[in-house]
């Protein structure tokens, strides 16, 4: 029988990580399976007594080797109830048969095993113990019987079983794949669920590593990975592999946690590999993120889309949204006809219609090609052809895939056709260069969203700027054709659009200006501004300036023009329109500002013979005069209250003007900005003011120059007049006594002062109508009887007298013996017409000069008419 050493301080054996067959020589720590066990020995001689005695066996049983060498085992640690079976199965084992079993045996006392062993005693109390022992028997060098004993607490047998237990549920019941990797980075155990994955049984796995399962490069990342948990004990905890299953092309992900084994000494022995499946958890992610950012898109779009009602802006608003955070490269096309202002532009049904290449987008360097293979220039007027996805994305409004073209850096586009209103008004294609994920179906719903949401706004832009044209339209069609001529005036005009001044689309406004000539060579100034913007003022403003005409001719005073104005004004917000303002005009009642439109006007009248202007301000800015060497001031006219307000009079301010005198009227948008403040506005429309001398064209110019960074996005409206008055050699002014005289000492003046004006063809007419009107002023005025002839640019007589009884032209009987002067009248003259004065009345009759176009109805024929 081989020598056991009394104390055995090391153990040998195959270690778990090395080689079956190679011998590991260890040393402290232990790590051998039978220091987890905690397993002890002792053997018997040939005489049935213990003669060799391990540590462990001291350990265990509590006796030291001192006592235990040569004592019977059975009386050593056996109960005395025992020891008579078991001296029975001592001989047994001594005759050379093998037996294993459970004894009892005595546990020593903690508290009075030091004691008894300084005493040299064996312990006689403790608690009880299970001991399985395995005996085989041996023989001695002599060849005498023997055995050795090996002892094992059972307690700790059962605990290892527990654990192992547990650990085969855990493992094997796990819905994780579960690995134990040994040091060598191969695969020492896998449990169902791993095999289920990558195929097999889990015994097909053993040996195998992580290049076995995972691509090269993903695979080296991983095991680097493995051999630092192994080195430094550090876990690692959700990292993500990326790899397939056998026999799928899907690519697919797995979150690892990894943490380091140990043996039950704390030797390391392999890396625990727990994964689980994240795929469907990362393409959740993924959808999710995809989402915010569609939503994050879709908010942008909001945000940036429509800022502008211009088309090309809005078009380019739209890429900017969508590269590069969408798409690499994107165009927008818009019809070429809706541009251009039709309704439906020919081919708009089948596709074939031309469209304008309006916006153009890339984020790369080389802007490839999108799939059609063509290339058309920004601006430039094209068509699909009709076969092609692009063509067939405008005819079914429908988006479409573009193929690539073979050797394109674009791998995926896009046609989706721009719908608004159910109508397409054109197509937007996005594009996703080579390296970009394709595009799929949600990017597609994504991009039907935001093309649809920059078509309506194209759409609108579309319908706006067709209403601002049709507003500009009506609204030069509403001002004073080419340059305004007025007697006793130079006349400059200047009116600009809010577009034309600031160089940006804006609504049209409400600005106008008016020069309206009245009898007696006398001129109507008239400035104004309808608040609001758009198509509706503008309308407001043509029926105000046609109320202002229509007042004009009545030739009543300026306040009483801008009083009759104010009811008017105050109807037009309402429904009925032009007729509601003509029955407010005749009936004053309460103003409801939300039913009116305001406005602002002044008007002023302007007598070329006495060089005198009276002026009424309904809410307006105040006009500018500038004197003849004297700087420009501000005229003080009592401002009022707008027209639309109502409930205030008017009031009138009277200035005359000297001999060449400058008068400017003009509206807000000239001097008035977001930037500027009106007193800054109108200190520098002063001081522009400081040659006027020159031509009053290039005064206007000057002006607006001087003013250009001072107005905003209002139009401006500028009306200038230099003091021209009437010379007094072109005047015949004549007092007459109230006798019936006095109608052949008319006709004699007028006939002279005609000869001396070398008139000699206006003289019958002149002397007739001149007649008539002195005799109408005998027989229905009173008081005496004025005459006056004027001459400029035409000729013009005027009878004033007391009466205020204004004469009315009736058609004569053939019977009656009067009763057709006035019809003779207006047979005879250009115009005519009577009109109220302070002191009576002045009826008055025009007569074109020799050489105009106008041809005179020759006075016999007049007079045989009326018979």
């Amino acid at each position: 029988m081989s020598e056991i050493p009394a104390r055995a301080t090391e153990s040998e054996g195959a270690s778990d990580g090395a080689p079956f067959g190679d011998a590991v020589w260890q040393s402290s720590p232990p790590g051998s399976i039978y220091d987890y066990i905690k397993v002890a020995s002792f053997s018997i001689g040939p005489d049935g007594l213990v003669d060799q005695w391990s540590l462990r066996a001291e350990q265990l049983l509590g006796i030291p080797a001192e006592h235990a060498v040569g004592t019977d085992p059975i009386d050593a640690f056996i109960d005395a109830d025992l020891r008579e079976r078991g001296q029975r199965k001592m001989a047994e084992i001594l005759d050379g048969r093998e037996w294993t079993g459970v004894v009892p045996f005595r546990v020593p006392d903690a508290a009075t095993d030091g004691a008894q062993r300084g005493r040299g005693q064996r312990g006689q109390r403790g608690q009880r113990g299970l001991a399985e022992v395995y005996v085989m028997p041996t023989r001695t060098e002599d060849g005498e019987k023997a055995a050795v004993c090996i002892v094992v607490d059972v307690r700790v047998l059962r605990s290892i079983e527990t654990d192992l237990a547990a650990s085969q549920a855990i493992f094997g019941q796990s819905p994780f794949g579960f690995l134990l990797i040994d040091p060598d980075l191969r695969v020492r155990r896998a449990n169902q669920r791993f095999a289920s994955v990558f195929g097999g049984t889990p015994d097909d796995h053993r040996g195998k590593g992580v290049h076995d399962y995972l691509p090269r490069a993903e695979a080296d990342r991983v095991s680097a990975t493995l051999r630092r948990v192994l080195e430094t004990g550090d876990s690692i905890t959700d990292m993500h592999v990326t790899g397939f299953a056998p026999g799928s092309d899907e690519r697919r992900h797995w979150s690892v946690n990894l943490y380091r084994v140990h043996s039950g000494s704390g030797r390391p022995i392999g890396i625990s590999w727990l994964g689980t499946d994240i795929t469907a958890r990362r393409e959740a992610a993924r959808e999710a993120a995809a989402s915010r950012r569609n939503l994050a898109l879709l908010n942008e779009a909001g945000a940036r889309i429509g800022n502008s009602l211009d088309l090309e802006t809005t078009a380019r608003e739209l890429l900017d949204v969508v590269v590069p955070g969408f798409c690499d490269l994107a165009t927008v096309d818009l019809y070429q006809g809706l541009l251009v202002g039709d309704e439906t532009p020919p081919g708009l049904a089948d596709g074939s219609a031309e469209l304008r290449r309006v916006a153009f987008s890339s984020a790369v360097s080389e802007a490839p090609v999108l799939g059609t293979g063509e290339q058309v220039e920004l601006g430039a007027v094209h068509h699909y052809p009709f076969n092609s996805p692009c063509a067939d994305a405008l005819r079914t409004a429908r988006p479409r895939t573009v193929p690539a073209e073979e050797g394109s850096l674009v791998q995926s586009t896009l046609a989706v056709p721009m719908v608004a209103h159910d109508t397409v008004v054109g197509l937007a294609r996005f594009a996703r260069t080579k390296g970009s994920e394709p595009f799929g179906d949600r990017d597609r719903d994504l991009a039907v969203e935001l093309a649809a949401r920059a078509a309506v706004c194209i759409d609108n832009a579309r319908l706006y700027r067709r209403e601002h044209e049709r507003a500009l339209i009506l609204q030069r069609s509403l001002l004073p054709p080419g340059d305004p001529e007025a007697s006793g005036l130079d006349i400059a005009c200047r009116y600009l659009p809010g577009n034309a001044a600031t160089g940006r689309s804006s609504e049209v406004g409400g600005d106008w200006f008016d020069v309206i000539e009245l009898p007696g060579h006398r001129t109507a100034l008239v400035v104004g501004d309808v608040m609001g913007r758009g198509l509706r003022a503008a309308v407001a403003m043509g029926e105000l300036r046609t109320a202002v005409r229509t007042l004009a001719q009545l030739d009543i005073e300026p306040a009483e023009v801008l009083s009759q104005l104010d009811e008017i004004a105050r109807g037009l917000g309402a429904p009925g329109g032009v007729q509601q303002a003509t029955r407010a005009a005749r009936r004053p009642r309460e103003a409801d500002l939300s039913e009116v439109y305001l406005a602002t006007c002044v008007y002023a009248v302007y007598d070329s013979v006495t060089r005198r202007c009276t002026f009424a301000n309904a809410g307006h800015l105040p006009p500018v005069l500038v004197e003849p060497g004297e700087s420009a001031l501000m005229l003080d006219v009592p401002p009022g209250l707008p027209l639309g307000v109502g409930g205030e009079p008017f009031e009138e301010v009277e200035v005359e003007l000297p001999e060449g005198a400058l008068l400017a009227l003009y509206t807000d948008g000239l001097v008035e900005s977001r930037d500027h403040p009106l007193d800054e506005g109108l200190q520098a429309f002063v001081g522009a003011l400081t040659d006027p001398a020159r031509p009053l064209e290039d005064v206007c110019d000057q002006v607006l120059n001087t003013l250009d960074s001072h107005h905003g996005e209002d139009d401006i409206a500028l009306l200038m007049a230099r003091v021209q008055g009437l010379p007094s050699e072109s005047v015949g002014d004549w007092t007459l006594p109230r006798e019936p005289r006095s109608v052949g000492r008319a006709r004699e003046l007028a006939r002279a002062k005609l000869l001396d004006w070398d008139m000699e063809s206006l003289v019958d007419t002149t002397e007739l109508l001149v007649s008539e009107l002195v005799t109408n002023a005998l027989r229905y005025g009173e008081g005496e009887i004025r005459l006056r002839l004027l001459l400029d640019r035409t000729l013009v007589c005027e009878v004033w007298d007391s009466g205020l009884v204004q004469p009315r032209r009736r058609r004569a009987r053939d019977t009656d013996e009067g009763g057709r002067g006035l019809q003779l009248v207006g047979l005879l003259s250009a115009a005519w017409g009577s009109r109220r004065t302070p002191r009576g009345k002045t009826v008055w009759f025009e007569l074109p000069l020799p050489g105009d176009d106008t041809r005179l109805t020759d006075p016999a024929e007049a007079l045989l008419s009326l018979f």
